[in-house]
C-alpha cells in the first residue's frame, strides 16, 4: 500500500447535500433559537421574514419577484409549481440528470400529459438547448446535482419568451449568478450552498408567474401544495407564514448561514469562494491522469457539485457493478481515515466522484483532500486491476 499523506482537511465534510456548515460554525449558532414557540407568534413570523428577506437581497432577486418558505425541501418547491401549472400550456423539460430525469417522469408519468417534450442528454452533457420550444413553459435545472453540468449562462435563455421558465436553481443559488430577468419561477433549499438543515425550500415568484399562477384553472390540490386560493395568491406565504410547521431551529440555522455570507461580502464573495474551490479541483485533474471531469464541455461544468470519472483504461474495462465496488473501496478508504466524507457519486449517476466545491467549503480542505484521492486510487488500483 502506498504511503499515507500527512495532512488531513481540518473539515473533511464535501457532501453535495446536506452540505458543510459555513466556517467557524458550532452549535452555539443555535442559542438563538426561537425553541418552544410558535411559529406563528409575532417573533416566529418574525425570523421566517428575514430568512426571505436576506434571501431576496443576498440573491440580488428583483424587487417585484415574491419568496416563499415552502414544505419538502427543493422537491417540494418544484413539485407545488408543477402540479399548479402542468397543462396550461405545452411544456418542454430538460432531463439530464437524476432530479431533471425526476420532473420528467412525474410529468410524463404521473401527471400524463400529453403536450410534454422531454429533452434527454446523457450525464456529462446538457440537452440541445436550441431544440427547445421557448412559447411553452420550460422546466430546466440550472446545476445538475448529480452529473457536475450547469447551464453555461443567461443566453441560453431568450430574452423574450412567451412561456414561463421554471428554474431548479437548489445547488446554484447562493454559488452562481442566475438570470432573473430570463426566469420566471426559481427553487432553492436550505441544506445546499448555505450548509443549512433539510426539510425546507423556497420558492422565487416572477410577476408573471404569479399572474399565471392566479389565472389558472382550479385543480384539486393537498393543503401543502397550495399557493393560491380563490382570493388569488396567498400573500402570507411571502411574508413568513408557512403551509406547514417548520423547524425554528432550521430558521435559525438558516439566519445564521444568510448573516455569515453577508458579512464575507455577499453574493460575490460566495461566488469567489466556490470559484476557488473548482479552480483548486481543475488544477489536479489537469496533472492526474486517472481522473477527468464527467462533463466534457469546461463551459459547462459545475462549480458546486465537482463530478468526475475514474478514466484509468483498468477502471474503464470492469462492469458497473465491479465500478460501484471499487469507488465504495475507494471511498471508504478516505473516510476510514477520516479524510474525507460523502465522496462517492450519486447512486443513479456514472460510478465515479463528487466533490462539493460550494462557498461554504474551504479551499485548503479541498487541496488536502486531493492526495487522499490519490492515495485511495493507488490502493485500489493495485488490489482491483488485473
Amino acid at each position: 500500500m502506498p504511503p499515507r499523506p500527512v495532512r488531513k482537511p481540518a473539515r473533511p465534510f464535501f457532501s453535495s447535500g446536506p452540505c458543510a456548515k459555513r466556517p467557524g460554525w458550532t452549535l452555539n449558532a443555535l442559542d438563538g433559537a426561537l425553541l418552544g414557540r410558535s411559529h406563528r407568534a409575532p417573533e416566529g413570523r418574525a425570523r421566517l421574514k428575514e430568512v426571505i428577506d436576506r434571501s431576496h437581497s443576498l440573491l440580488e432577486a428583483p424587487d417585484d419577484w415574491k419568496i416563499g418558505i415552502v414544505p419538502a425541501s427543493d422537491t417540494g418547491a418544484v413539485e407545488m409549481i408543477l402540479w399548479a401549472l402542468a397543462d396550461e400550456r405545452p411544456i418542454d423539460v430538460l432531463s439530464f440528470e437524476s432530479f431533471s430525469g425526476l420532473w420528467a417522469q412525474d410529468l410524463r408519468d404521473v401527471l400524463k400529459l400529453e403536450a410534454l417534450t422531454v429533452h434527454e442528454a446523457p450525464y456529462g452533457a446538457l440537452p440541445d438547448l436550441s431544440a427547445v420550444d421557448w412559447s411553452h413553459d420550460v422546466v430546466l435545472t440550472w446545476n445538475g446535482t448529480t452529473s457536475g453540468v450547469c447551464v453555461p449562462g443567461p443566453d441560453a435563455i431568450p430574452a423574450q419568451h412567451e412561456g414561463l421558465v421554471i428554474c431548479d436553481a437548489t445547488s446554484a443559488a447562493f454559488a452562481m449568478d442566475l438570470p432573473w430577468d430570463r426566469l420566471d419561477v426559481v427553487t432553492w433549499s436550505w441544506q445546499k450552498a448555505l450548509g443549512g438543515e433539510a426539510a425546507h425550500g423556497m420558492i422565487a415568484l416572477s410577476p408573471r408567474a404569479i399572474a399565471r399562477l392566479e389565472q389558472a384553472a382550479p385543480r384539486p390540490l393537498p393543503k401543502i401544495f397550495r399557493l393560491t386560493n380563490k382570493k388569488g395568491l396567498i400573500d402570507a406565504i411571502f411574508s413568513g407564514d408557512t403551509i406547514n410547521t417548520p423547524s425554528m431551529l432550521c430558521v435559525e440555522d438558516a439566519l445564521d448561514g444568510l448573516r455569515w455570507a453577508d458579512a464575507i461580502g455577499g453574493l460575490k464573495a460566495l461566488k469567489i469562494r466556490s470559484r476557488t474551490n473548482f479552480e483548486t479541483v481543475e488544477r489536479w485533474v489537469a496533472q492526474t491522469d486517472w481522473v477527468e471531469f464527467l462533463a466534457d464541455e469546461p463551459s459547462k461544468r459545475s462549480t458546486t457539485s465537482i463530478c468526475l470519472r475514474i478514466v484509468a483504461p483498468w477502471f474503464a474495462g470492469q462492469s458497473v457493478e465491479s465500478q460501484q465496488k471499487i469507488v465504495k473501496a475507494l471511498t471508504g478508504m478516505i473516510a476510514d481515515e477520516g479524510a474525507g466524507f460523502d465522496l462517492a457519486s450519486y447512486r443513479d449517476a456514472p460510478p465515479g466522484l463528487r466533490i462539493w466545491g460550494g462557498a461554504t467549503v474551504e479551499a485548503d480542505d479541498i487541496e488536502a483532500l486531493l492526495p487522499w484521492l490519490d492515495w485511495a486510487y493507488d490502493s485500489v488500483r493495485m488490489e482491483y486491476s488485473v
